[in-house]
């Protein structure tokens, strides 16, 4: 299992996972869906680098969960943010395909007012992943 593959499907089970968060949404989806109704959450392509030690595979990776929300107003799409952040924050350190979590850090929340279309938030971790040999 690739790095990318390994940290995605962890995202999504986190994400997807009953309980995970406050207020249901519409899904979760990998790519901008084409009918789904907001609230959804977008799991946006990450972007890895090398992070290998002597010797170990190693990334650095940087996530985005987008949270789309419809209307003005930014209560629940802030709740739901919360909600993200605390999903990432207890996804297990062990992943698939021999891959492990060092470490993770929230680096921002961010609410995006889209105008008529609603809000959006954007949630972005840094994650740092080692293969276990």
């Amino acid at each position: 299992m690739s790095p990318q593959e390994a940290i995605t499907a962890a995202m999504r089970t986190a994400l997807t996972g009953t309980g995970a968060l406050s207020t249901p949404v519409n899904g979760v989806f990998d790519a901008p869906p084409q009918r789904a109704v907001r609230p959804y959450l977008l799991v946006d392509e990450a972007m890895l680098t090398d992070w290998s030690t002597k010797d170990q595979d190693g990334r650095e990776v940087r996530t985005s969960v987008l949270v789309r929300d419809a209307g003005p107003a930014r209560q629940r799409v802030r709740a739901l943010a919360a909600d993200v952040e605390a999903a990432i924050a207890a996804i297990p350190a062990a992943l698939g395909g021999g891959w492990r979590i060092v470490s993770r850090v929230l680096v921002r929340t961010r609410v995006v007012d889209e105008g008529a279309s609603g809000v959006t938030a954007v949630v972005e971790h840094r994650v740092r992943m080692l293969r276990g040999g």
